[in-house]
């Protein structure tokens, strides 16, 4: 391609000895003897060059200019397919392109910074500009208001902090660009007091005598400690007859302390040090012990506790926790344990303000399936009233253990279940929300009334009963079939489910015996009277059905001589008879 105008073509001094200038080289797609030549001439004398141009991506060229202020300059692009021209007309004066500062230090306070630095002299006034990158990464800009000032303060800064600054120039006079940036420089302010109170709170345990009283102390977002905390101070004293005061000094690597006081009374105060002073007192308040707090003790020593434990659920950010708000607090704190199971167990504790009545609590130690308390209290005059408690999970996991079955009565078509409470301390992964009955016969699948369908991995149904009291340790399953058998298992769940069914019991129904009682009256007893009948047949037949003598059957009447006509006739004097009786002396006389 023939060569195009040369693109930025521009010339400036950085030292009003020496000019170069600069333009972007154009790709023509010719090389070796045939790419492009640039010449830098005057416009008036075009023959003349007055450098040799440089080109990588960027060409330039320089000359010295002597005394000569005005210039109109000519560049030439040329190769075998054409030529074009760019020209630039300037004043040297209008075209200074100061060299960076160099050589920066700082000096400065808690909250100010003055920066030095040096630049080249080349007889042209600048005026100059710093950047100040603040901690957070934001960036200000702050420019010199004296003319060929080598310095610059830089007002309303945060006490031992850390920024970083870089300088650079322009020509006070026909501005015409800025300088490149100086190196940057990185300093910290000096220390100064802290400003604003640590966010204290305790832990009051009764003992006999008196209370332990466990301090916590941690810096807040409103705090700043403006250098290094090398100490805490913690002060206490009785509030009632204003006794001596007594203090205790820690190295700043200790966030908790504990101390011991009696049932009066007492203002307990914190503040952190750093090497300039003391930050501002956080105050406690601490009430007298009264006959409430001993029943606490008592009750603490018995394992009991006073107020009810509220259950609270979990979220995808926290666990979720609310609570009656009350008119006469200016604020709320909810303590609670990143770690429960663990002594001591790394309190924790959150302010909110009066108008707040719930907040979601998250902590990166929060797991699953482990129980949590919260206390939440009610303050105002740097005194603390406890007003409610909560526990809750994170999330809520299945029962580790299934619940011991100890009895079972069965009947033909029933079976009742006991089982043993289940245990509900602090170590469940959830909360006992309730029991579910499963029962199959071994043959088949399950359709009992009542119930709902329960699919397993392997495909095959069960019977499912929900019983949601907790309190509830009996169940009866109806409706079973007699001389079966079956399959039977109990399983507590929580809010997280139920571990999974491995391990059944099995039961066999026995016979129903009114059934058996029925069968024995329509089939075994028939069966027994028919069999005494075939044994005793004869007997029966005689006894049921005797047989009638018939006088032409008798072997007394088998004689021919007896016959007469077509009967046997049998003549009385024939026969001797054994044994005469007699009815009446007067038949027998008529005989």
């Amino acid at each position: 391609e023939p060569p195009d105008t040369p693109k930025d073509f521009s010339c400036q001094t950085q030292d009003m000895k020496r000019v170069t200038c600069t333009w972007r080289e154009e790709e023509t797609y010719l090389y070796g003897n045939n790419s492009p030549r640039y010449t830098l001439s005057k416009t008036s004398s075009q023959k003349t060059a007055l450098c040799n141009a440089t080109c990588s991506k960027q060409c330039s060229c320089s000359w010295d200019i002597g005394q000569q202020r005005i210039w109109n300059i000519t560049v030439t692009v040329e190769n075998p397919l054409g030529k074009k021209t760019a020209t630039d007309v300037f004043d040297v004066n209008h075209r200074m392109y100061p060299t960076a500062p160099f050589q920066i230090w700082e000096d400065g306070t808690d909250t100010e910074m003055t920066l030095h630095w040096n630049y080249e002299n080349n007889e042209v006034e600048l005026f100059c500009q710093t950047e100040v990158v603040q901690p957070d990464g934001k960036v200000e800009l702050h420019n010199s208001s004296v003319v060929d000032s080598r310095r610059i303060t830089v007002r309303g800064l945060q006490p031992y902090t850390e920024y970083t600054a870089r300088v650079r120039c322009g020509a006070a006079k026909h501005f015409w660009r800025w300088s490149e940036w100086s190196q940057p420089l990185t300093t910290r302010t000096k220390e100064g007091t802290p400003s604003g109170k640590l966010d204290i709170w305790r832990e009051i345990t009764p003992v006999l005598g008196g209370r332990n009283v466990t301090l916590f102390w941690k810096q807040t977002p409103s705090f700043q400690a403006n250098g290094k905390i090398i100490s805490y101070a913690v002060t206490w004293e009785k509030i009632e007859d204003g006794s001596q005061l007594e203090s205790i000094s820690f190295s700043s690597v200790y966030n908790s302390t504990r101390i011991f006081i009696d049932n009066h009374s007492y203002r307990i105060s914190v503040m952190a040090r750093n090497n300039v002073n003391f930050s501002l007192p956080s105050v406690l308040i601490i009430s007298r012990a009264t006959d409430n707090s001993k029943k606490i003790l008592f009750c603490s020593f018995l394992g009991t506790e006073e107020l009810n434990e509220g259950q609270v659920n979990g979220t995808d950010d926290g666990i979720f926790i609310s609570w009656e708000p009350r008119s006469i607090y200016n604020s709320y704190i909810i303590d609670w344990c990143n770690f429960p199971r663990l002594q001591p167990c790394d309190l924790q504790w959150k302010r909110f303000g009066p108008n707040t009545s719930s907040a979601v609590i998250s902590s990166a130690a929060f797991v699953p399936g482990v129980r949590y308390k919260f206390r939440i209290y009610g303050s105002v005059a740097n005194r603390t009233s406890l007003l409610e408690k909560k526990i809750g999970y994170l999330k809520e996991l299945p029962p580790r253990l299934d619940p011991i079955v100890r009895k079972v009565d069965l009947t033909y078509n029933s079976v009742t279940l006991s089982w043993d409470s289940y245990l509900t301390n602090e170590s469940e992964p959830g909360f006992v929300r309730g029991y579910h009955v499963y029962v199959s016969p071994i043959q088949g699948n399950c359709n009992l009334k009542g119930s709902k369908k329960h699919i397993l991995s392997d495909e095959s149904e069960l019977c499912k009963y929900t019983i949601e009291n907790t309190e509830e340790k009996r169940y009866t399953v109806k409706h079973l079939m007699p001389n079966t058998k079956y399959k039977i298992v109990v399983k507590a769940f929580t809010g997280g489910g139920e571990t999974p069914i491995v391990n059944f019991r099995y039961i066999d129904t026995p016979y129903n015996s009114n059934m058996l009682y029925f069968i024995f009256l329509l089939v075994i007893v028939p069966i027994l009277v028919a069999a005494m009948c075939h044994w005793k047949m004869k007997w029966v037949r005689e006894w049921c059905c005797p047989v009638i003598p018939s006088p032409n059957k008798s072997k007394v009447l088998s004689f021919k001589e007896f016959k007469m006509d077509s009967e046997k006739v049998l003549k009385i004097n024939d026969c001797l008879p054994d044994m005469l009786a007699m009815d009446s002396n007067a038949e027998a006389h008529k005989l």
